[in-house]
């Protein structure tokens, strides 16, 4: 591909399409460099955004990153050029978390329901109809994930009880802990400018039979006045998984997890993301029955589900996440 054809305009929407992708509490712990190679970005950790009591590991960082590589792939795909990518290319520069080349006609043509999906993405936190999802629904997603390296599993409905009560656990711990239900408030604010954190109107209702533990972002606001809602008798959870539990696995999974939102989104189903067992490394490790070897490494607890859009949180503008080139360039 001739350098000269991505040219400002195009950059800029690359990587408006990569931060439109979802982040661990809206921190987007991102940012872009162009190399001396001018077609290719280096994708990097923004380490000041990491969250670190809920994150310590940096594995919902990864994720968080991940999400924002397949969104900047699908874009790629989409004005018609090969995303070459290569994870953890550098291991002496630990914050280099990617690098994606723009190469030649792309092979394999993006779904344009893909691309215009990753401008209409976001979390729903409130209520589903309770209707369920066609199994050949969940066939296509579950085999989007698969083909980014990951597996996407379909609760059962005790198993989905299983899963709510360790998720409600977690939900519990992360209130009375003072400094995690810190950390969450300080990223809750009204819009400042900074296209960062969770405005409170996106945070949505609880559920006032405590069936569905949505999260309360470090109760910001007394528990006896949060806003309580009837959430869906039986809802759809999916769990999201990988063979191994390293850094490239966390990015893997963030891309699997990316697609699959984006499929969803194109089918008109939303979701919202239940973190909160993750972060916690006991019951994380309850999250999937596994055999004796424990070769099976949950990363995210998906909540599916037809209902309202809910309301988007904002993002930083793309020029503002672009780095300078590296020393040389």
């Amino acid at each position: 591909m001739p350098t000269t054809a991505l040219d400002l305009t195009t950059l800029e929407r690359l990587l408006s399409a990569a931060v439109a992708a979802p982040s661990v509490h809206n921190t987007q712990p991102w940012r872009f460099r162009l190399t001396p190679d001018p077609d290719t970005l280096e994708i990097r950790a923004a380490v000041g955004r990491t969250l670190r009591r809920a994150d310590p590991a940096g594995r919902a960082l990864h994720m968080s990153v991940g999400c924002a590589l397949l969104n900047l792939r699908v874009a790629v795909a989409h004005h018609g050029w090969e995303p070459v990518t290569r994870l953890l290319p550098r291991p002496d520069e630990p914050d280099l978390l990617a690098t994606l080349r723009i190469g030649g006609p792309v092979r394999f043509p993006v779904e344009p329901r893909l691309y215009d999906a990753v401008w209409r993405r976001h979390s729903s936190r409130w209520p589903f109809s309770g209707r369920p999802l066609p199994a050949a629904l969940f066939a296509e997603l579950a085999e989007t994930a698969h083909a980014e390296g990951a597996l996407l599993s379909l609760s059962e409905p005790a198993e989905c009880d299983r899963l709510l009560r360790l998720t409600s656990e977690a939900e519990q711990r992360n209130r009375v802990d003072c400094a995690r239900a810190a950390e969450s408030r300080r990223w809750v604010h009204e819009p400042d400018g900074s296209g960062l954190g969770v405005p409170p109107g996106a945070i949505g209702p609880q559920d006032y039979r405590d069936r569905v533990p949505m999260r309360d972002f470090g109760a910001h606001r007394r528990a006896a006045v949060l806003p309580a809602r009837s959430f869906e008798a039986r809802p759809v959870l999916a769990v999201l998984s990988t063979a191994h539990d390293r850094r490239a696995d966390w990015l893997r999974a963030g891309q699997a997890l990316e697609r699959v939102l984006l499929l969803a989104t194109a089918h008109g189903v939303r979701a919202s993301l239940l973190h909160q067992a993750l972060e916690w490394p006991d019951l994380r490790a309850q999250l999937i029955r596994v055999p004796d070897d424990g070769r099976v490494h949950a990363q995210m607890l998906i909540r599916l589900g037809y209902g309202p859009e809910g309301t988007a949180s904002p993002r930083r503008r793309a020029g503002r996440t672009l780095e300078d080139r590296v020393p040389g360039g």
